[in-house]
């Protein structure tokens, strides 16, 4: 019997290994895996990493024991005939469109849904979100409710799922820019840190979840094993890989080796992963966004050292975060009051105290609404965000001019201009604009500057002052600490008007004289600790010979 080459129609054929998700496997089983044969149309519909419902036949195969004999084995050879393969979840966001490659996407069989598909209705719906004014709050608190507020912290994931556009430049010998955002979460324990992380892994398109302790550089990009059948060497993709489009959440990322941490320096810039084992040279694509969280060294954050020597992480891995938050663990009895309220309200009820009292958008329409932002909005910059992103750039560099401020603090890199452009589309993105803004960029620049504290962080000593950190207050409680910064220097300019000082006992009876509203002596100590630290006055002597001097800068 011979194989007649001219008169032979060859099929395409896929055999696909098909894995149990994490969340289906049994208590205390390994997953297990079962082989897939897909036909013509069906190949190459699905990629490794998806998360996929297969229809189909279930088969056995006799395996001989010998070639050479006809006695098979007792167990056959079971696999799948593919009929059907379906890719989406509500729960989840349907991939970035920018990160399919082109040719990829249209190679891919007629009818099977690669990104998801939003009704009209829904349409509708989520244009009629994009125009309310607090939609920024409302999608950054229907993120997660279940963690008590961190608003900061949610709206920086929010814009990390949202993400930036991929962009290529034909001018500039067209070098690919990355539009993922890269998010670290540092902090004390019992933050929430691995809740969030938990979240998004749950709603991220194709989204792996990894433990710093247990993993390797190999289980990260890729390792080199045989193919059972036909004994040849094969590349199996790892964490990194397979999570090419998605998100990559990684947990205790401080305990991880230094050789696991090196193979991230290229993914997170370059977004490959290149390999050379085994005889096969080659390079993966790996775009994939990274959220990780770490705790500083010796678990708590340490307020004697400044915020580099806490959080220990190589100056070039740390700048490759676009986000780096501080989580701190702040003592307040009213803050933890609430917290705990909040935390025996979900036990009690399962309605957390914030989503009783404002509303909160259901997981299934935060997903799609951020599928359809992703999708169909590709902001660009206009000029005023041009120039806004500038003078904010040059302003976060002038903050370490100072010689001996330089190694205490995070100073700004050309990388920290890149991570307010990819947030400032983020944030266009978010309101389904087609324009980037300069109030885009302005917040931007506030979620770089609150999640370092930088409003808390001595300038010259690189030490945060718990004291002066604003987490736990409110909006009005910030304005009326602004209105009595300001009414100080008000009336220090008018008491200092010809030189001099002024006494501190003579200026809190002024001040307490002044206002409708009781001025505390503590409130008074703190807004003049915080105008002391920006440089507006100084404050000298001891006990009743306390006085304040009002500092002018002279160009």
């Amino acid at each position: 019997m011979q194989i007649v080459h001219n008169r032979c129609e060859f099929a395409d054929k896929q055999v696909i290994k098909l894995q149990e998700t994490p969340d289906n496997v049994p208590d205390g089983q390994t997953p297990h895996s079962v082989s897939l044969c897909a036909y013509e149309e069906l190949v190459d519909v699905c990629k490794a990493g998806d998360r996929i419902e297969v229809t189909g036949i279930f088969r056995s195969n006799p395996v001989r024991i010998n070639p050479r004999q006809r006695t098979i084995k007792a167990l056959f050879k079971t696999y799948i005939d593919v009929l059907h393969i379906q890719k989406i979840d509500k729960r989840r966001l349907g991939i970035d469109v920018s990160t399919i490659e082109q040719e990829l996407s249209e190679q891919v069989a007629g009818d099977v849904e690669q990104t998801r598909t939003v009704t009209e209705e829904e349409e509708d719906k989520i244009k009629a979100t994009a125009k309310r004014g607090d939609v920024y709050e409302l999608l950054a608190r229907s993120l997660a409710p279940s963690v008590y507020e961190m608003d900061d912290v949610k709206k920086g994931i929010l814009l990390q799922l949202f993400g930036g556009t991929n962009k290529s430049f034909e001018k500039g010998g067209s070098p690919k820019y990355r539009g993922d955002i890269n998010v670290l979460l540092c902090g004390d324990p019992s933050t929430s840190k691995s809740q969030l992380l938990q979240y998004v892994h749950k709603i991220a398109p194709r989204g792996v979840y990894t433990s710093g302790k247990g993993s390797s550089a190999v289980g990260l990009t890729a390792y080199v094993s045989r193919d059972p059948e036909t004994r040849q060497v094969v590349l199996e993709s790892g964490a990194l890989v397979l999570s090419d489009g998605g998100v990559c959440c990684i947990d205790e990322f401080d305990k991880m080796s230094d050789s696991t941490r090196s193979v991230l320096h290229e993914v997170m810039e370059q977004q490959t992963v290149s390999i050379a084992k085994a005889g096969i040279i080659t390079t993966l694509n790996a775009r994939t966004s990274i959220l990780a969280s770490a705790n500083p060294i010796g678990s708590k954050y340490n307020i004697n050292l400044s915020v580099p020597q806490n959080i220990d992480l190589p100056p070039t891995l740390l700048s490759r975060f676009d986000l780096v938050y501080l989580v701190l663990d702040r003592i307040d009895e009213q803050n933890d009051r609430r917290l705990a309220r909040h935390l025996v309200s979900m036990y009690l009820e399962d309605t957390p105290e914030n989503a009783s009292a404002q509303e909160i958008l259901p997981i299934e329409f935060l997903t799609s609404y951020i599928s359809y932002a992703r999708t169909k909005c590709q902001p660009r910059i206009t000029q005023a965000a041009s120039d806004e992103l500038v003078r904010s750039y040059v302003e976060m560099r002038k903050l370490g001019e100072d010689v001996r401020a330089a190694e205490r603090r995070i100073t700004a890199t050309t990388r920290q201009l890149e991570s307010m452009i990819r947030l400032a589309e983020a944030h266009a993105k978010m309101r389904l604009a087609e324009e980037v803004t300069a109030n885009d960029v302005l917040e931007a620049v506030r979620l770089i500057k609150s999640a370092l504290k930088q409003a808390a962080t001595d300038s010259r000593t690189g030490l945060i002052d718990m004291g002066l950190l604003t987490e736990g207050t409110s909006a009005s409680e910030r304005r009326r600490k602004q209105d009595l910064k300001k009414a100080i220097t008000d009336l220090l300019d008018e008491m200092t008007r010809h030189g001099g000082a002024a006494r501190y006992s003579e200026v809190l009876r002024r001040i307490g004289e002044q206002g409708s509203a009781q001025v505390e002596a503590v409130e008074f100590a703190d807004a003049l600790k915080a105008l002391e630290q920006e440089g507006h006055v100084s404050v000298g002597g001891e006990g009743p010979r306390r006085s304040i001097r009002r500092v002018t800068g002279v160009a």
